[in-house]
């Protein structure tokens, strides 16, 4: 128990327990608390009775109520209660008005994206994401006063483009986010709890034709630099469409594209060789000079950006030129960059590269790779890989140049 009357700057000093919460009495005011909780966020609560039964009443957050105004509020509570009424009944307008006046939606998305996803390797997506919906949908209003209902209706407006995958994952972020407020004690239950997902998902299973392979390759020579260049070399490497776009200078040796730990999904360093294709690709690739050296920037500062519309433009230069070659109007299925990914694995499978060699390729540590094999299995693939990338870019210019279904060659890799 504090033996010390609170300060403000002894209250902005007090630290967290990492595994569980605190509550610091106030030495000045009996029943007057500060939360700390084990992320460092604080708030102020007021412990009392009333009708014989324990009550407590969350006043506000620090800093934005500060010790001064904590007190204040506590006292005026406390002679509510003097007075036969409940505090906590009758504070509730005094409550949102505070809140209504610091915590829009906007601004807990905000704070929650630099407190918490800045941390994770999959922040800035989830941010854009919550901005992209829930924030355009929700931004001005209080947090306390989004319902379940609201959830709902934003996801169901979602699905209804026929984005169901992208429904389940703003559901998802919004969970966590109401949770992390909940545990802060900013709202008193999260509106998606109880709440399903959308649609059930299944995995994709989306891997490009021959045809398709051989329209997307002239479709990204047609749009040019810079997404031209990209994403062709998404499909020659077989990477993720993340590490292929915040590419830089220094992660190119020769012919050999090193990932370092942290620029992967694993967070296991990948070597990734270049095949005569891709370096050629990347020679197409202009350069604006940088700190950070990327490859692949429009701004000098920052990678890409824009996917969403780049596909699309490929997309449509692709129906153009089946069109052309076929001679009536060709309706191509919805594909991704990460497709992309799914054809080059397809594609060395059907050149009878090993799964192993192709997990090697794509830096998975699941599947063959996985449990003991990945805890003793030390080889590290780089003459298989670099056959399986050449096989592959074989192929493709094949298919490419072909003008008609590739002829498949099965690759002999020594083992």
């Amino acid at each position: 128990m504090a033996s010390k009357r609170f300060t403000a700057k002894g209250v902005e000093h007090m630290k967290p327990d990492p595994d569980k919460r605190r509550e610091v009495p106030d030495p000045a005011l009996p029943g007057l608390y500060l939360i700390i909780q084990p992320s460092g966020a604080k708030s102020w609560a007021l412990r009392y009775r009333h009708s014989g039964k324990p009550k407590k009443m969350t006043l506000g957050r620090w800093p934005v109520m500060g010790l001064d105004y904590a007190r204040t509020a506590a006292t005026e509570a406390l002679q509510r209660l003097e007075d036969g009424t409940d505090p906590n009944n009758a504070g509730q307008a005094e409550k949102r008005a505070i809140a209504a006046a610091s915590e829009t939606f906007a601004k807990v998305v905000e704070d929650y994206s630099a407190r918490h996803l800045a941390k994770l390797k999959s922040g800035a997506h989830v941010t854009r994401e919550l901005q992209r919906h829930a924030v355009a949908r929700f931004g001005h209003r209080q947090l306390g006063e989004i319902t379940r209902r609201d959830v709902l209706d934003l996801l169901e407006e979602i699905a209804a483009t026929g984005k169901l995958t992208t429904a389940n994952r703003q559901r998802a972020y919004l969970g966590r986010l109401f949770a992390w407020a909940l545990e802060r004690d900013m709202i008193e239950s999260s509106p998606v709890a109880g709440t399903k997902p959308v649609a059930r998902e299944r995995p994709r299973e989306r891997v490009l034709s021959h045809d398709e392979v051989r329209w997307f390759w002239r479709a990204c020579e047609r749009i040019g630099p810079p997404f031209g260049p990209m994403a062709r070399l998404l499909l020659l490497t077989g990477q993720r469409l993340g590490e292929v776009v915040g590419m830089t200078k220094g992660e190119l040796r020769s012919d050999l594209w090193h990932l370092p730990a942290e620029r992967t999904k694993n967070r296991r360093a990948h070597e990734v060789p270049l095949s005569p294709a891709a370096l050629e690709v990347l020679a197409e690739a202009p350069r604006i000079a940088n700190a950070s050296g990327l490859v692949f920037s429009t701004t000098g500062v920052t990678p890409l950006s824009g996917y969403s519309r780049a596909r699309d433009r490929i997309a449509v230069e692709m129906e153009r030129l089946a069109a052309s070659e076929v001679g009536e109007p060709v309706e191509i299925l919805h594909w991704s960059f990460h497709d992309l990914r799914r054809t080059a694995a397809t594609g060395m499978a059907r050149l009878g590269i090993p799964v192993r060699t192709t997990e090697a390729v794509l830096n998975h540590v699941s599947g063959t790779g996985g449990g003991i094999v990945g805890v003793y299995q030390r080889h590290d693939f780089a003459v298989e890989k670099r056959r399986a990338l050449e096989a592959w870019a074989g192929l493709v210019a094949e298919i490419v140049e072909g003008g008609g279904a590739a002829k498949v060659v099965g690759l002999e890799v020594k083992q």
